[in-house]
């Protein structure tokens, strides 16, 4: 079997869909009778291990993304791998280009919808184009063979568009990266803060729908016992005395090593389709504080952290001082396992596969949602 994916949400510092390629891309690629290509943008075509870098344009202040304007040289390459399936990662130029492939090919196509686009797209210009947005999503994935969603709430966002064939297929995490092994017991030290603070994080992008606002005000009431340490791009300049800001992007090894090194994560985010950052600190060893929003009701259970209101600082501190009190530590044991249980990479891709062998013709245990 020979698949292929094809995205351009791959750049040296994305997040959760290069993530996934990466993890998928790895295990595909030893495991026989199966070939896995990767089309992602790069300055030039070339090819190095099976990912094939398609030529695109940077976006200015892209941050390294690329954006492709032509069809036809994704085309062309799809065509010359004559793969048995197709999986398209973004909802863009590059999405068109596969089911352009399939004409030819006679292949399946499947569409993995990652990101929620009309919310994105309303939250940078407003809501009077949602109508259209979701009218473009209805069009393109109503012509995958099959739509995959990171969480059931995001599938049910495509049902209620009219999209058919779509599953829940959840995102999985590194468990050798992301581990208690790799906390460092002098990250206090390095901070300036003593050792009985209770050290919180959050990692990710500054975006606005990190609302990092809520974590920053949280912060402010919970005082001096506390201290987050806020680590990514985008990171906002002003923030209380008792947080320290890492405004850069970080490799996996070391927002490994930090997670771990904390008692508990933050994320005020209310807008996540999935939440890549959930499983590595609960993979890390130490519970979440989050808000019971998007996907994170699904990923996150009494045993491994809390949820509180979101936008809500004060309901937020509420629920950090709460954690402490019920036992960070073993939350955090709890996490672990909860992550080792159910979202090991390994178990994603042969529920992939399960998918895969699926569209092609093969039967396999899976429902459909809804």
């Amino acid at each position: 079997m020979h698949i292929a994916d094809i995205t351009m949400f791959y750049a040296p510092a994305s997040g959760g869909v290069r993530t996934y390629l990466d993890a998928k891309h790895r295990r595909l690629s030893v495991k026989p009778g199966i070939r896995h290509s990767l089309l992602i943008p790069g300055s030039h075509l070339s090819e190095q291990d099976g990912v094939y870098k398609v030529p695109a344009p940077a976006l200015p202040f892209g941050k390294g993304y690329r954006f492709p304007l032509r069809l036809a040289p994704w085309r062309n390459v799809l065509q010359d791998l004559q793969p048995d399936l197709i999986e398209v990662g973004d909802p863009y130029l590059t999405a068109w280009a596969a089911l352009d492939a399939r004409r030819q090919l006679d292949v399946p196509v499947i569409g993995f919808y990652h990101s929620d686009l009309p919310l994105l797209v309303s939250n940078r210009m407003g809501n009077w184009v949602t109508t259209n947005v979701e009218a473009y999503v209805s069009k393109l994935y109503g012509n995958f063979d099959r739509v995959l969603a990171p969480s059931q709430v995001m599938a049910d966002k495509l049902t209620g568009l009219g999209v058919r064939n779509v599953f829940v297929q959840p995102l999985g995490v590194d468990l050798q990266t992301f581990n208690p092994g790799a906390r460092d017991h002098d990250l206090r030290a390095e901070l300036g803060i003593a050792e009985d603070t209770r050290l919180l994080i959050f990692a990710g992008r500054g975006s606005k729908e990190k609302n990092l606002p809520v974590l920053l005000n949280c912060m402010q009431r919970l005082g001096p016992r506390y201290h987050l340490l806020l680590v990514g791009s985008s990171m906002p300049a002003q923030v209380p005395d008792n947080v320290t800001v890492v405004d850069e992007f970080c490799p996996a090894t070391q927002v490994a090593r930090l997670l771990a090194s904390a008692d508990a994560l933050l994320h005020a985010g209310d807008q996540e389709t999935f939440g890549l950052v959930i499983l590595e600190a609960m993979a890390s060893g130490i519970p979440v504080v989050a808000v019971a929003a998007g996907a994170f009701k699904e990923i996150i259970t009494d045993q491994c952290g809390l949820l509180c209101a979101p936008n809500n600082p004060l309901a937020m501190a509420n629920a950090v001082r709460e954690l402490f009190s019920r036992g960070n530590i073993s939350l955090g044991q709890q996490a672990r396992q909860h992550v080792e249980r159910h979202y090991a990479w390994d178990a994603v891709v042969n529920s992939l596969l399960g998918h895969y062998h699926a569209v092609l013709g093969e039967p396999w245990p899976l429902t459909a949602n809804g």
